[in-house]
């Protein structure tokens, strides 16, 4: 698979663009304190994200979202699948899509959408563990501190192992400029974002579920995925 597969011009049954994927700016400290804003409900946690870097944090987002193109990026998955980031760059409808394709897909799956009418969340921790340590090539990084960070806040999840915090302080770490990443990593790991921890099950389904209220993977909500789209996304985020 060459990377032309991994980084399409469009997704597909996704509309907007022009997609344009921009691995550099995983190398930019202030594009994560950016990115992982939406994570934060107090303001104790808000001022260990920004700390002295919040003016330059915000200007930096802000000439984010008035690009003409909208930054994208790419987390390869196990047998072909990948899940696509996207920046959705329009004006009074900025936010992030987080979505999930297959080359057999007629359309991508959307996971999570990170903005004003939050919808979500669309991983499990061990899913995201997984997507972030499985060191395929072709995406926009290799880098499991990047990639961790990259779909944090897709992630809801109220089970998360003992072993979490220092996972997530470790990217924190290596990542950004934060002074404390581990009490900042804590403070993410119990906020959750918007909509807070979410529980997943397995019981009755074959497949985890979710019981978050704006979750597309909760089969109770009226716009969940319907049952065979929901298993074919647990299959492709499968530990």
């Amino acid at each position: 698979m060459n990377s032309a597969d991994l980084h399409p011009a469009q997704i597909a049954g996704y509309d907007g663009g022009p997609l344009t994927y921009q691995a550099g700016l995983l190398g930019e400290p202030l594009f994560w304190l950016g990115h992982l804003s939406s994570c934060l409900q107090s303001e104790e946690a808000e001022e260990l994200l920004f700390g002295a870097d919040y003016d330059a944090a915000g200007d930096f987002q802000r000439r984010l979202w008035e690009r003409a193109e909208w930054p994208a990026f790419t987390v390869p998955l196990t047998a072909d699948h990948r899940l696509h980031v996207v920046y959705r760059t329009v004006a009074d409808d900025t936010g992030t899509d987080y979505l999930l394709h297959h080359p057999d897909w007629d359309h991508a799956e959307l996971l999570a959408r990170d903005d004003g009418h939050f919808m979500g969340p669309g991983l499990s921790w061990p899913e995201l563990v997984a997507a972030a340590d499985n060191v395929l090539p072709g995406g926009s990084t290799t880098d499991p501190h990047s990639r961790l960070l990259l779909l944090l806040p897709a992630f809801g999840d109220d089970a998360v192992p003992d072993d979490a915090v220092g996972r997530l302080a470790g990217a924190l770490r290596a990542r950004t400029s934060v002074e404390d990443p581990e009490t900042l990593a804590s403070a993410l790991l119990e906020d959750q974002g918007a909509p807070g921890p979410a529980r997943w099950t397995i019981a009755g389904h074959g497949f985890p579920v979710s019981d978050g209220e704006y979750s597309f993977r909760n089969p109770t909500n009226h716009f969940a995925l319907p049952a065979d789209r929901l298993a074919r996304v647990a299959t492709a985020l499968e530990p």
